[in-house]
């Protein structure tokens, strides 16, 4: 998040009607620890390359930005301690933006933050070959193919958080500088139709900000940005967040659910 839920490749709106279930429960601890650590490291690096605070507890990591990003929590442990959950609940209180949180272990209840709640599929892939996208995907080097991905983001997610925009707020300069991040940009026809962000952390990968304009949406461009992402990282086991209507993209990659992550935003 977030700024949004993340890895919606043609669509951006979660269905909140009713939890996912997990297909294979059996992998639950290791999906969930994989996913809080990875998701924790993409979000210390965002963090770090915003100027933001970054805090580290054992139970969970919070990045606390401003008015418009936000502070955002990722619980690293199922279990909470007293003094971690009061801690998380006095860095809520004081945020001046809006407070978001991701607990991939959907153990810990926030509901005294007065914040909505829903779940989202956890999704992992084995290492594999990768089929070559139908469109030029290429990795983000230039300022400009940053500034393009991070438009892409905003549009494709309404991140009305970040309206007006501002160059480098979701995307700063050093994001890509940040050890294991990467960012893709789909191409057809010269023009830039979907972007991603993917994370390599202690030998996981994970995806981030898939999506695409509303223009281009349902022309293969998610698609597009997951395999192209993908390739680089075929050898690792990935892991993403999927939103309901991702998900059979996903699991026609490889991808299999296999425990529910629920999420928490105050707006």
């Amino acid at each position: 998040m977030a700024d949004a839920p993340q890895t919606t490749p043609d669509a951006h709106v979660e269905d909140r009607a009713r939890p996912d279930h997990p297909d294979d429960p059996g992998a639950f601890d290791d999906a969930a620890i994989r996913q809080a650590r990875n998701s924790a490291a993409f979000w210390a690096a965002t963090g770090t390359s915003r100027g933001h605070e970054v805090i580290r507890r054992r139970g969970f990591l919070a990045v606390l930005g401003g008015k418009r990003a936000g502070t955002r929590f990722l619980l690293q442990e199922p279990d909470l301690d007293a003094s971690e959950l009061a801690e998380l609940t006095e860095l809520a209180g004081r945020s001046t933006g809006p407070v978001d949180a991701e607990d991939p272990f959907s153990s810990t209840d926030l509901s005294h933050l007065g914040m909505r709640n829903w779940q989202m599929p956890v999704m992992v892939r084995p290492p594999g070959p990768v089929p070559s996208p139908a469109m030029e995907v290429i990795r983000v080097q230039q300022a400009q193919e940053l500034e393009t991905a991070e438009r892409i983001v905003i549009e494709g997610f309404e991140l009305t958080r970040f309206t007006p925009y501002r160059p480098g707020e979701l995307f700063p300069a050093t994001l890509t500088e940040q050890p294991g991040v990467d960012v893709f940009l789909a191409v057809l026809d010269g023009e830039a139709v979907g972007a991603g962000v993917t994370v390599v952390h202690d030998g996981v990968g994970s995806h981030y900000w898939v999506g695409t304009p509303s223009a281009h949406r349902s022309r293969g461009a998610g698609r597009a940005v997951m395999l192209g992402s993908l390739a680089p990282i075929a050898n690792l086991p990935v892991t993403l967040t999927a939103s309901r209507l991702g998900r059979p993209l996903y699991e026609s990659l490889g991808y299999t659910a296999v425990t529910s992550s629920t999420w928490w935003s105050s707006q």
